[in-house]
C-alpha cells in the first residue's frame, strides 16, 4: 500500500518505478521516477547531483547494488507515510513535464530474434528457399546501428529519401515509398564491461538496467535495395525512436519465462537449457492513428535478451554505460500479431483496412503510430512500459 492516490490500473505503481528524464518550464532537465499521475523529482528529493545530470548514464553506471538501494528507497518513500512531508514536495504532475531522451546512447544494435518475423519476410522474399537462413537457429543475428538517430518518442519521422530500384529500370534517388516500422523492446545497458572478456548468460542482470520500446522505424525499398552484402543502412539509419520511460530490470521480475522451445542444440555459451529463463511476458499493442492494428507477444521471442548480450561480446566486444541493444520486430503466428506492416500488408498485397475506409500498405504522411506495452507485476497487477509514438512528416524539398 501506499498513501499516494493512484489511479486504478496506472501500470506506474509501487511494481514498475520507471526511470526518465524531464523538465518543466524553466528548469533543465534531470532524472524523475513515473509513479501514478506523478513525477519524483530524484534530484531534489534525494539531494543527489547524479540524478541532475539530464540523463540516467551517471547513475546507470553506479551498478546494481546502487540501482537496488534507490529502488529500495523508493518504495519505502512510498509506503511509509512517515515520509510522505520529505517526498510530496518533490512529486510532480506529469502533466506539466516535458520528457527527454532518458540516456545518452552509446551504441545501438538491432538483432533479428523473432522467429515468426523472421519466417515471413523469408517466404516473402525467398519463396522458393527455406523461410529461415541456415544461421539464424545457431545465433541472434544483428547488425549495428546509428546511435545518434535514436530519439525520445514524439520525434517527427521525416520520410527518408535515398536510392530505390523499380521492378525494371536502374535506381532512383527520392523519397521512401514503402515506410514502415519495427515494433520492438530494448535493453539499456548500465555497466560497462572489459574490452577482450564476453560477458556470460548468467550475468545478464550485472549489466543490463533496464527496458524501453523501441520503434526502429524502416524504409524497405531503399533497404531492399542496398542491404547486399553488408545489411541495412540508411533504410534504418534515419530514426530510432524509444519510450521516455525506462523500466527498471527489477520490475520485470514477475515476467520472466521460459522461451520457446529450441529444435537446434546450441552451442554452450548460448545455451540457457539450465539457465534461470530470460524470456518476457511482454504484451505490445500497435496502434495506426489510434486504432488497434496488431498485439505483438514477445514471450514467443526464440532468442533472449541474455543471449543477445552474450552474443554480441562473445567475441571480446566491450559494453559501454548507455548500450542500447534492441530485440528486433516481434511477431507472432497470427495476422494480428505482425509487428511491421510489410508483415500485416504481405508485403503490400493486402492492404489494411482502417476504421475511416481508407487503406494502407506502408505509411503515409500524416500517419501517426503509437506503441504500448504491459508486462506482469510482482503484486499482480499489469504494470505499463511507457509508450513510443511518431508522426510521419513529408521528406524535405530537394
Amino acid at each position: 500500500m501506499t498513501w499516494l492516490d493512484l489511479p486504478a490500473g496506472t501500470g506506474l505503481g509501487l511494481d514498475n518505478l520507471p526511470y526518465g528524464v524531464f523538465s518543466t518550464t524553466g528548469t533543465a532537465p534531470r532524472t524523475g521516477v513515473a509513479i501514478g499521475d506523478s513525477v519524483l523529482d530524484l534530484a531534489a528529493a534525494t539531494g543527489d547531483d547524479v540524478h541532475a545530470t539530464g540523463s540516467l548514464n551517471a547513475f546507470m553506471a553506479r551498478g546494481p547494488q546502487a540501482w537496488a538501494e534507490l529502488r529500495a528507497q523508493l518504495t519505502r518513500w512510498f509506503t511509509d507515510e512517515a515520509h510522505r512531508r520529505t517526498v510530496e514536495p518533490h512529486l510532480v504532475p506529469r502533466s506539466a513535464v516535458t520528457l527527454h531522451l532518458p540516456v545518452e546512447v552509446a551504441d545501438y544494435v538491432d538483432f533479428y530474434s523473432s522467429r515468426h518475423h523472421a519466417e515471413n519476410l523469408g517466404r516473402m522474399f525467398r519463396p522458393d528457399s527455406a523461410p529461415l537462413t541456415a544461421n539464424w537457429k545457431h545465433l541472434p543475428i544483428g547488425y549495428h546501428g546509428r546511435a545518434g538517430t535514436v530519439q525520445v518518442s514524439g520525434t517527427p519521422v521525416v520520410r527518408p529519401s535515398g536510392q530505390r530500384k523499380p521492378t525494371d529500370g536502374a535506381p532512383v534517388f527520392g523519397p521512401s515509398q514503402r515506410l514502415d516500422i519495427e515494433a520492438e523492446v530494448g535493453f539499456v545497458v548500465g555497466t560497462p564491461s572489459e574490452l577482450g572478456r564476453p560477458v556470460p548468460l548468467a550475468d545478464f542482470g550485472e549489466h543490463v538496467f533496464g527496458v524501453c520500446l523501441v520503434n526502429d522505424w524502416s524504409a524497405r525499398d531503399l533497404q531492399s535495395w542496398e542491404y547486399v552484402p553488408l545489411g541495412p543502412f540508411l533504410g534504418k539509419s534515419f530514426l530510432t525512436s524509444v519510450s521516455p520511460w525506462v523500466v527498471p530490470l527489477a520490475a520485470l521480475q514477475a515476467a520472466r519465462v521460459a522461451p520457446p522451445a529450441r529444435d537446434v542444440p546450441l552451442l554452450p555459451y548460448l545455451d540457457d537449457t539450465d539457465a534461470d529463463p530470460w524470456g518476457l511476458d511482454i504484451a505490445i499493442e500497435v496502434r495506426l492513428n489510434g486504432q488497434l492494428v496488431s498485439c505483438p507477444p514477445f514471450d514467443l521471442m526464440y532468442w533472449t535478451p541474455a543471449q543477445q548480450l552474450a552474443h554480441m561480446t562473445a567475441n571480446g566486444a566491450s559494453l559501454r554505460t548507455g548500450d542500447l541493444f534492441a530485440s528486433g520486430t516481434v511477431s507472432g503466428p497470427a495476422r494480428d500479431q505482425r509487428g511491421s506492416f510489410i508483415e500485416l500488408s504481405w508485403g503490400g498485397t493486402e492492404p489494411i483496412t482502417l476504421a475511416d475506409g481508407s487503406t494502407r500498405t506502408f505509411l503515409t504522411d500524416g500517419d501517426t503510430v503509437t506503441l504500448t506495452a504491459t508486462a506482469p507485476g510482482a503484486s499482480g497487477a499489469r504494470i505499463a512500459l511507457g509508450e513510443v509514438t511518431g508522426r510521419v512528416e513529408p521528406a524535405p524539398a530537394p
